[in-house]
């Protein structure tokens, strides 16, 4: 399928920009009245990096896919290819498998799968289960190899394996996929990036990463093992989101640049971190997100004053994911990280639908909440959680 040859306007290539100076560049003065349409120019594209051992350059830039692709032709895939984002990161999981088979709409419509970065996952952290998905998920993307195979959401180390490493060689070797490695978001993120650093079959990681870790030195140490190692460092969930239903604490007052901007442009200083993966579910936030990306602008020392200032009002309120440390003072199999993690969909990422699907299929002792005292919990949460509200408040709206 043939890409369409958009017309737009010069107030619409404003607004996609959105950020002084870049406009001039990208249209000369001779340009007519703001509504009038024209052939849109060759279009400015977003930077490059390569991704450690692959030796591939992505762009810094990548398209998140948990909420799945349009089944017929996804707009939000061909706007993202005439700027040069065209890595999309997929799963076995995402939208019920929507992600894959929308990526695999695109790709049989299109005909262009040399010119797409796939990456999917597997939900399944055996090397039994994770070579049986591979096939199915080559099935919805209609390709016959992805470039990039995670192990999905990987919290033990102990599945970073031997056995694991030479089924990673195994569908290397039989051409399904390019790469191999994970992505990881719990407590344990920096023990993995450890013992990643130590694996030679591990060739790119995709990990928890925003402005709220910045001073954490074993995660810092850990990022500065796998750089060494020359494994592919990609961030995922950079925008820090907390949970919260109250706007007030959640305004974030920088200069040049919005909140999800900032937080885009903090991780891309990051010289270690070849990309950043974002969940654009819109063209309006997809637009947003490539104006921070086309922009050469650095941060200014007022916008990472402002980012440190929004850290402090919304701490309280951010879960960093580690169920290891509360759960000590929690019953077996209540999940603290999981359904705050779920109540964040909610209320921050406004995806309700998807919130109470994942919170329903929780198991009952994840949502437990008769006899469960969370004030210890919530001592030993390094934010001071107050974990018994949120518990509560997901019970409420999550059903």
């Amino acid at each position: 399928m043939k890409m369409p040859d958009k017309k737009i306007t010069r107030r619409e290539m404003l607004k996609l920009t959105g950020l002084a100076g870049l406009a001039s560049v990208m249209w000369p003065r001779t340009v007519g009245a703001a509504d009038e349409p024209v052939a849109a120019p060759a279009l400015p594209q977003v930077p490059r990096r390569v991704l450690g051992k692959t030796k591939a350059d992505i762009p810094i830039l990548l398209m998140g896919g948990a909420q799945g692709f349009d089944q017929r032709f996804d707009p939000r895939i061909a706007e993202c290819m005439r700027f040069g984002v065209n890595y999309f990161d997929a799963a076995d999981c995402y939208a019920g498998g929507g992600s894959e088979t929308g990526l695999g709409s695109f790709i049989e419509k299109s005909g262009k799968r040399q010119d797409l970065w796939i990456t999917t996952k597997s939900d399944a952290h055996d090397p039994d289960g994770a070579t049986k998905i591979i096939d199915t998920s080559l099935g919805r993307l209609k390709t016959d190899h992805v470039d990039l195979y995670f192990l999905h959401g990987l919290k033990d180390p102990r599945h970073l394996n031997p056995e694991m490493g030479a089924a990673a060689d195994k569908l290397k070797a039989a051409g399904k996929i390019r790469f191999f490695g994970f992505s990881c978001h719990d407590g344990t993120v920096a023990e993995l990036l450890n013992k990643a650093a130590g694996l030679p079959w591990i060739d790119a990681i995709m990990f928890k990463y925003n402005f709220r870790e910045y001073g954490n030195k074993e995660l810092n140490d850990a990022i500065d093992a796998c750089h060494k190692a020359n494994i592919g460092l990609i961030a995922m969930k950079t925008q820090g989101s907390a949970v919260s239903f109250d706007d007030r604490v959640k305004k974030f007052e920088g200069g040049k640049f919005t909140k999800h901007q900032a937080v885009l442009k903090a991780v891309w200083e990051d010289e270690r971190l070849t990309a950043a993966v974002s969940h654009m579910d819109t063209l309006e936030k997809l637009k947003e997100n490539i104006a921070a990306a086309l922009d050469k602008d650095k941060l200014s020392a007022a916008d990472h004053e402002a980012l440190a200032r929004y850290d402090q009002k919304t701490r309280h309120l951010y879960c960093a994911g580690c169920q290891h440390i509360c759960g000590r003072a929690l019953p077996a199999g209540v999940e603290v990280a999981t359904t705050l993690r779920y109540l964040m969909y909610h209320d921050t990422y406004g995806d309700a639908a998807k919130a109470r699907d994942l919170y329903a299929k929780l198991p009952a002792d994840a949502r437990r909440l008769e006899g469960v005292d969370f004030t210890e919990a919530a001592r030993l949460c390094p934010h001071h959680i107050d974990i018994a509200q949120h518990m509560h408040r997901a019970a409420e709206v999550l059903v």
